[in-house]
């Protein structure tokens, strides 16, 4: 009976009928659901670009310690990743490095929570700096190892539709966080410190059900070590995946640039930031599910979109400010929403096709040496980006949005991945 509800739910989510023997897809379904949902709020209930900032500033760090949050939190999560393949691939059953790093997660987050309550000053923002750059190499060995894990245990054509629902339910749980601290029913550094613990709790939640997870024994393989960047030399649909997800990057870089933009027309104060917030959430809530279920048909067909949409939005946002409206109260949250139902499409996009794409056994070589790439752009992409900002936002927002339409151009030439040999 148990497994005929846990089928039904699975049947109503991936809009795909199963049977009976799909009851082993249809557990380990539901339960990376449960586990994603819970990871994804932990990332929003301890988002360095606003959460964590906060509060360093609240405990009286020097800007720089707040500067350096999100350089720690993005490359952390990608550059360690090509070390922690070659772990991976040595890995009979590989769900457990992404417990072990759910679990890392929770237990730096909790150090946060306690930095923040016994220190103050340059002591805090060291000690917090210090305890997300582990919880960033945590996040890269969650990230490297799950996509080979989801591959292993969820059918091609239901993938997405996994992903996309944790994202949606997950973000309306944000939603719902942020409304809560736009209203003051939740306010002041002690609400910021729960709600950080909380996450720490979630993440440990999130580590025990990922490891009920029913994933068949593989074989594991030997080092490889910096081999892994024959692939780039092997693979041409990867080094052409880089390429694309690369200039793609401009949908994660530009949001700042429109909070920017607002505030030098004025748009100062909670009340606009948390217009802002609430864009970001409603975003991804409207639109995680349905970009997977799209990715599912076409990841190609989604990068290809999200490039274009996010081109449109940062026109748009361009159009507002010449005319004189970027202070408006609708202006930019509505230009970040377009933005942000872009972003979640490049996320969606860029993380089924590569799953897709790989042949089996071989996903988390291949995420790692796209990952270290990828944070390696980012890298040079928010360099290149803060020298234009000496010429202002908009001259940052020009450059990302011309990177998107390349990005978006260039995914439409891409193979379709189901054509590649993916499991």
């Amino acid at each position: 009976m148990q497994d005929a509800r846990q089928i039904a739910a699975f049947e109503r989510i991936t809009g795909q009928p199963q049977s009976q023997k799909d009851a082993v897809e249809a557990r380990n379904g539901l339960r990376h659901i449960a586990a994603l949902v819970m990871t994804k709020l932990s990332d929003g209930l301890i988002d360095p670009k606003l959460v964590l900032s906060w509060l360093l500033t609240h405990l009286g760090a020097p800007a720089l310690y707040a500067g350096a949050l999100v350089p720690i939190r993005e490359a952390g999560a990608l550059l360690p990743q090509l070390l922690l393949a070659d772990r991976l691939e040595r890995m009979a059953r590989r769900k457990w490095m992404w417990v072990a790093g759910s679990l890392v997660q929770g237990l730096a987050a909790g150090a946060i929570a306690l930095a923040a309550l016994v220190l103050k000053g340059a002591a805090a923002g060291a000690a917090i700096c210090a305890a997300l750059a582990v919880l960033a190499v945590a996040r890269a060995a969650a990230s490297v190892s799950y996509k080979e894990v989801l591959g292993k245990t969820v059918h091609q054509a239901r993938r997405g539709a996994v992903t996309g629902m944790a994202g949606s339910i997950a973000s309306l749980a944000v939603f719902g966080f942020a409304l809560l601290l736009i209203s003051g029913a939740a306010s002041g550094a002690g609400a910021i410190i729960g709600a950080i613990g909380l996450a720490g709790a979630l993440w440990a939640a999130a580590a025990w059900v990922f490891a009920r997870l029913e994933e068949a024994e593989g074989t594991p393989q030997g080092p490889q070590g910096l081999a892994f960047w024959s692939v780039l030399r092997q693979s041409a649909p990867l080094r052409r995946y880089i390429i694309v997800r690369g200039l793609l990057v401009s949908t994660a870089l530009a949001p700042p640039y429109l909070v920017v933009m607002a505030q030098q027309a004025g748009a100062e104060g909670l009340s606009r930031l948390g217009g802002m917030v609430l864009a970001s959430a409603l975003a991804s809530f409207l639109s995680s599910y349905i970009w997977g279920r799209m990715a599912d048909d076409s990841s190609r067909r989604v990068l290809m979109t999200s490039g274009l949409l996010a081109l449109a939005a940062m026109a748009a946002a361009l159009a507002l400010g010449a005319a004189g409206l970027a202070g408006a109260w609708w202006a930019m949250p509505a230009a970040l929403f377009v933005l942000m139902i872009a972003y979640h499409g490049v996320r969606q996009g860029r993380s089924i096709y590569l799953v897709d794409m790989t042949p089996e056994g071989k996903r988390g070589r291949y995420g790692a040496v796209a990952n270290t790439a990828i944070g390696t752009i980012l890298l040079l992409a928010g360099a290149l980006g803060g020298g234009a900002s000496l010429m202002g936002p908009e001259a940052v927002i020009a450059l990302f949005a011309a990177m998107a339409l390349a990005g978006g151009i260039l995914a439409a030439g891409l193979p379709e991945a189901a054509a590649q040999g993916g499991a």
